[in-house]
């Protein structure tokens, strides 16, 4: 199918389409109103994060460095009375090396390694005016793309990505400012962490779910380990990241020969249903045999014991759903 008649077909479908499964609840479609409250709502929500080898969560002021670079980083503390400087917990007394040199209220790193990287705080006293981590870039690129997955249940306003290693500090932010490193972008911060290990972060995007979607979406993250700085960009549509959440089966009755299956869609799903169509397969296993069969029909054999059920997009199909638990089937 031709992706510039997705949503022609789509509209078309929704004229002829007679929903063989029971509708639900209405979910909202329209991400315009909601994108207020829900617009990055995590912002620049910062999670303690363990294991990250210095890094106990995402900092919010750092500088990033880069091997064998001639000009010099400057570390800057937003005051003009006198200040101390420390690295960590160790206050910063001797300045007369070629490294590491005081300039009024600044410090310049001249060659950054390993050593001296890290939080970076100044001091007016007992009064601590700023912190900034000192971040190397990462040299060798490693492929990290296998660490983040994204998905969405819908073509609601948001959308889900994992990141499947705790040893990093992770953010991701969503657009061109974000790649650019512009200020102006949203970072959001792992909110949840996975029983298998890994963080979870929720996004907001402003796409409409009716309008044809001719432009990716542009995800950015950064992850930190060992104070070493990795940048990874992704580019996808969100048609293309689609994975509904489990249907419900809701019953079944006799036609004949056969077991008519009625199924419900996920609460999660957009509406109205007649637009946003899914595809079910019922999953069955036959009592004489064992044997196990599937349909795409909500019509199935009779004479079988269990039966369970995934949906997927029906114009863009994808990714399907994970199985419903199995059912077990009494006639």
């Amino acid at each position: 199918m031709a992706r510039y008649k997705y949503e022609a077909q789509r509209a078309v479908g929704a004229f002829n389409h007679q929903d063989y499964y029971k509708p639900v609840g209405s979910a909202s479609s329209s991400c315009i109103s909601t994108m207020t409250m829900s617009l990055w709502i995590s912002g620049l929500l910062l999670i303690s994060i363990t294991g990250t080898h210095g890094l106990s969560r995402f900092p919010e002021n750092f500088v990033v460095a880069k091997m064998n670079d001639a000009k010099p980083v400057i570390l800057t503390c937003g005051t003009e009375e006198p200040v101390t400087w420390k690295h960590g917990d160790h206050v910063l007394e001797d300045y007369g090396d070629d490294i590491i040199q005081h300039e009024g209220q600044n410090l310049s790193f001249s060659d950054v390694d390993s050593p001296i990287l890290g939080e970076y705080s100044c001091w007016a006293g007992e009064k601590m005016i700023s912190s900034t981590y000192l971040l190397l870039e990462a040299q060798e690129e490693e492929d990290l793309d296998s660490l983040i997955s994204c998905w969405a249940n819908s073509y609601n306003c948001n959308f889900t990505c994992n990141w499947n290693d705790t040893r990093y500090s992770v953010r991701l932010g969503l657009g061109p400012e974000c790649t650019e490193g512009g200020k102006s972008c949203h970072w959001v911060s792992s909110y949840d962490r996975l029983q298998g290990g890994g963080f979870q972060f929720v996004l907001s995007h402003s796409l409409s779910p009716y309008a044809e979607e001719s432009t990716m979406l542009e995800l950015t993250a950064q992850a930190i380990l060992n104070h070493s700085i990795h940048k990874i960009k992704k580019m996808f549509y969100l048609r293309d990241i689609i994975r509904p959440d489990s249907p419900k089966i809701v019953t079944w009755q006799d036609v004949g020969q056969e077991l008519k299956v009625t199924i419900e869609p996920p609460s999660t799903w957009s509406t109205p249903l007649s637009f946003f169509r899914l595809e079910h397969e019922i999953e069955y296993i036959r009592k004489h045999d064992g044997k196990v069969g599937r349909s795409l029909s909500a019509l199935i054999p009779k004479g079988i014991v269990k039966m369970r059920v995934r949906s997927r997009d029906l114009l863009v199909p994808l990714n399907w759903s994970e199985w419903t638990l199995w059912k077990n089937v009494t006639q």
